[in-house]
């Protein structure tokens, strides 16, 4: 099965039915396999319904209940890039997302996302929720809630527009150098979406402008594919731009200032210059 992607269900027919056994005689893999595959969540229990990650190896199983197993060998066997903890307030907390960690997992995992990275290594250890995303390729600040009730009122805030988000992007050619931010508008995926651009310098021998994004919406790439629109696509972009950079995608988030929905406090967090891309 060396690379190969498989899905295998098992309805439990009585409480007696081991997981790690059911799931090696049904796919034919070693049971230490199958616990690391649990651990890094690839399998999924629906039990009176609901459906979770099942990472304990000895969870009692009800006659009814149905295993999922999503084994995909590269996604399990990959290694998760180490984020760095910038603030923790207790029921939420901020960090350092690295180039290629994901935001959130999939039904193959979640051993490498920031929010499992958090659950695991935070002290004292709590819960991990979902409050925002960045793309993989992108880096930056980024919220892990650690109850559901910040999480939810967390996610309102971004849901709301109620989050000054801004990026430092460093992208192709001469961006334009405007006394006001240079608004960049237009539909993605059917939605509206506005961003706010600010060149701060230009290197004419790189042909390549650094500059400030504000958003005020969250679509998917917004602003990669608004500066791609533009003309400039950012250095690294994969995805829009021309594939020939040898860096790793220039768009990092540097700066979230909210008033917490919890405390009532204005919250304001900025990313160190040395995390931040340069010319």
């Amino acid at each position: 099965m060396n690379g190969q992607r498989s899905e295998f269900h098992y309805d439990v027919k009585d409480s007696s039915t081991n997981a790690v056994t059911a799931l090696a005689e049904l796919s034919g893999l070693s049971r230490q396999r199958i616990k690391m595959a649990m651990q890094r969540g690839a399998v999924w229990l629906t039990s009176r319904g609901s459906c979770r990650r099942l990472r304990r190896v000895k969870k009692v199983l009800r006659a009814g209940d149905q295993i999922d197993f999503y084994y995909d060998e590269r996604v399990l066997m990959s290694t998760p890039i180490a984020p760095t903890l910038l603030a923790d307030e207790g029921t939420y907390s901020l960090w350092y997302k690295p180039c290629g960690l994901l935001s959130q997992g999939s039904k193959w995992g979640d051993h490498c996302t920031v929010s499992r990275w958090a659950e695991q290594h935070l002290s004292p250890q709590r819960s991990s929720f979902i409050i925002h995303r960045l793309d993989r390729a992108a880096s930056g600040l980024i919220l892990v809630g650690h109850t559901k009730r910040a999480a939810a009122a967390l996610s309102n805030l971004f849901q709301s527009r109620a989050i000054e988000k801004c990026y430092r992007v460093v992208v192709h050619g001469e961006f334009p150098e405007t006394a006001a931010p240079f608004t960049l508008s237009s539909q993605i995926d059917g939605k509206e979406a506005t961003s706010h651009v600010t060149r701060i310098t230009f290197d004419p021998l790189q042909q390549r402008s650094l500059l400030s994004v504000k958003i005020e919406t969250g679509r998917k790439h917004q602003i990669r594919r608004h500066l791609s629109e533009s003309g400039h696509a950012v250095v690294g972009d994969r995805l829009y731009g021309s594939g020939e950079d040898k860096e790793e995608l220039q768009l990092t988030a540097c700066y979230l200032a909210f008033k917490c929905p919890l405390s009532g406090q204005q919250r304001r967090y900025t990313l160190a210059d040395e995390l931040l891309p340069l010319l």
